[in-house]
């Protein structure tokens, strides 16, 4: 899945951008890419959200305005740069949203976020992704593979449009952000996973070949608050499809947010 093009939004910083800001936001809503995402693939939920909460997404460097900014391959740099980078928008409270490699990043800052700057998040929202608790040898190995091989791994999952795998100017472009990052998740190992005092929302797809139900319904071992589960129709990227369903179930756990 290749996201929006790149258009004219509000940044904040070379971390975040804003396609709709808000004067004075109830509740901010982070949203993180997955594997070889970019900030644009939330651009669309922006007006589809509450007037009174305003979408940040996190712009990974090694793309777009980023390109040549060097690709971040370890989880531990990753989760503390967008944390470091979200402080100034902490005067608002803030719920988090991952996506896939976006998940357990997600999981991660909100970690950094309580234990370092005693910022607690008001929700987590994962979504096709195992929780860290599970099994490694589950893992993929996609970022090992040769360059044909990887990108039909990411076919497979539905994460390459056909416009960029019949591009090879474009490919060979995009090829470093991939493997990149699918190098960063498939090597995270967070060790002895911590649960989060937040609230948690998993969400995936029925049919996400690599992500099987018990191991989304496992995020409830870090939830050390309240966890909810929903299942949608799909594949990995299920959200691509039922982005209107997403955005409204978000829109209903955030509305109950004060």
């Amino acid at each position: 899945m290749i996201p929006a093009p790149v258009r004219a939004v509000n940044s904040v910083g070379r971390w975040l951008r804003r396609p709709r800001p808000v004067a004075n936001p109830r509740l901010r809503l982070v949203c993180l890419p997955h594997a070889g995402g970019t900030a644009g693939a939330f651009y669309g939920w922006a007006a589809a959200l509450p007037a009174d909460v305003e979408l940040v997404a996190v712009q990974y460097p090694g793309r777009q305005d980023r390109f040549a900014e060097p690709c971040l391959r370890d989880m531990d740099e990753l989760a503390d740069a967008v944390a470091q980078a979200l402080l100034p928008l902490l005067d608002r409270p803030v719920a988090l949203f991952g996506h896939s490699m976006g998940a357990a990043l997600a999981y991660e800052v909100t970690l950094r976020l309580e234990a370092r700057f005693r910022a607690r998040p008001r929700q987590l929202f994962v979504s096709g992704h195992m929780s860290p608790t599970r099994p490694r040898d589950r893992r993929r190995d996609l970022h090992l593979r040769d360059d044909a091989a990887m990108v039909a791994g990411l076919t497979e999952l539905g994460g390459m449009d056909e416009a960029v795998t019949a591009d090879p100017e474009l490919l060979a472009l995009l090829m470093p952000s991939f493997r990149a990052d699918l190098r960063l998740i498939e090597t995270y190992r967070p060790g002895a996973a911590r649960p989060v005092t937040v609230p948690v929302t998993a969400y995936t797809g029925d049919a996400d070949p690599g992500v099987p139900l018990p191991d989304v319904a496992a995020w409830a071992e870090l939830a050390a608050g309240e966890f909810a589960m929903r299942v949608f129709p799909g594949g990995h990227f299920y959200l691509v499809d039922r982005e209107t369903e997403v955005v409204a179930d978000i829109s209903e756990r955030l509305a109950l947010v004060r």
